[in-house]
């Protein structure tokens, strides 16, 4: 015969699994979330953004229009729009030009309106 209560500790062992398990996953999703959120842009107001900045951007508008601005980490960026096609140009804080893409093929805001 069994001690009472070894019964009950030893159905409970594969629940006590299956429970670490899913808080481990959960865990390591919240850990993964944070790490994404810091590559995030962030919509800022073009009063934000240093003296140095904007004029390289008007620069690199040439006959378009600066549509919204965006700040990631230290850099921002300048989304242009020209001839109806949206242009994203990254620039360091000291104004000078880090990256230029196109905002249409950027993962995740496709067909997104602003």
């Amino acid at each position: 015969m069994r001690p009472i209560g070894q019964n009950q500790i030893t159905m409970n062992t594969p629940k006590l699994f299956t429970i670490a398990a899913v808080s481990a996953g959960l865990a390591f999703g919240v850990v993964a979330q944070a790490k994404e959120k810091k590559h995030e842009e962030e919509t800022v107001s073009s009063s934000d953004v240093p003296a140095a900045v904007m004029k390289t951007a008007e620069t690199e508008a040439k006959g378009g229009k600066i549509v919204r601005w965006e700040k990631e980490g230290a850099d921002y960026e300048a989304v242009i729009d020209k001839s109806g096609k949206q242009w994203g140009v990254k620039i360091d804080a000291n104004g000078k030009v880090v990256s230029k893409h196109d905002e249409s093929k950027e993962k995740g805001e496709k067909g997104e309106k602003y």
